[in-house]
């Protein structure tokens, strides 16, 4: 695993070094722009379009448009000093409660590993946050960019989610059409409920798989194979107007045919089995790159 940061963890006069590596990765297909007369790759050229020429890395700033065509320019090491970057510490400023945080706030996850030295206090921090059922609130810079984050424990290491600054969530109320009160049915509010119900599990990550993505190499291997690749045309949906007969139809679609679910007259739920898990659907296999 690729060590993507090194620093070290602070919280009241404690250091504890560590290194940060990437927690997930990004398995989408990558494609290429082609040029189809000749089947040439198309590529990324930083040209300049005064001077007329390509441009290498190191003739590279960056700037701030403040004006129309007018700039401030940074070097590099201007930026990681405004940033911080430069001491390379993630600063505990709170602990708080996982759940005292929306999902809307969490960005990217980091593992972060014990660093060559300190291992006691990395150990230390870990156990102490287990045991409390507390996670920090921390600063931190990468890449010469400052971020919000949450130190919590994932098994027996500790994680990192980078988190957004509360000015950076858009609020709710620039959501149109949001419906401001609304009458509910019973009859339709009970159904709904016992949908919810007979849909809720445990939460199995495993089970759930990126079809598109296994589609998708099925459809390259055909290709490399010289097979001509055909798909299945799309079923135009058609709309349902009638709220509760689609409640129904959901109900019963999660049911064996012998089970049909019924609301009673007094719109009470009648218990029924749970269905039997569907065979799960045989692995793709990715291409060799």
């Amino acid at each position: 695993m690729h060590t993507v940061w090194k620093g070290a963890i602070s919280f009241g006069l404690v250091h504890v070094p560590v290194k940060m590596f990437s927690a997930t990765e990004d398995k989408d297909i990558s494609m290429r722009y082609i040029h189809k007369t000749c089947i040439t790759p198309l590529s990324y050229v930083r040209k300049c379009q005064t001077c007329d020429k390509e441009v290498e890395w190191e003739e590279i700033s960056k700037g701030y448009e403040y004006e129309p065509g007018r700039f401030v320019i940074f070097e590099k090491d201007e930026l990681e000093n405004i940033s911080g970057e430069a001491n390379k510490e993630i600063k505990i400023l709170d602990f708080v409660n996982l759940t005292d945080i929306d999902p809307v706030y969490f960005q990217k996850t980091y593992y972060l590993g014990p660093g060559d030295t300190g291992s006691g206090a990395y150990h230390l921090l870990l156990d102490s946050m287990r045991q409390t059922g507390k996670i920090g609130i921390a600063k931190v810079s990468i890449r010469s960019k400052s971020s919000l984050a949450a130190i919590r424990v994932i098994e027996n290491c500790l994680a990192m989610e980078t988190i957004f600054y509360p000015d950076e969530i858009r609020p709710i109320s620039q959501v149109p059409n949001l419906p401001e009160k609304v009458t509910v049915n019973e009859r339709e509010m009970e159904m709904a409920k016992m949908l919810i119900s007979q849909l809720s599990t445990p939460f199995e990550p495993e089970k759930y798989k990126d079809e598109y993505r296994g589609r998708l190499l099925e459809a390259i291997e055909h290709k490399v194979a010289g097979e001509e690749v055909q798909a299945a045309p799309t079923l135009q949906k058609t709309s349902v107007i009638d709220l509760m007969a689609a409640l129904q139809a959901s109900l019963d679609a999660t049911k064996p045919t012998d089970e049909k679910v019924t609301l009673s007259e007094d719109a009470s739920v009648t218990e029924v089995k749970k269905p039997k898990a569907k065979p799960r659907a045989k692995k793709v296999k990715e291409p060799v790159t």
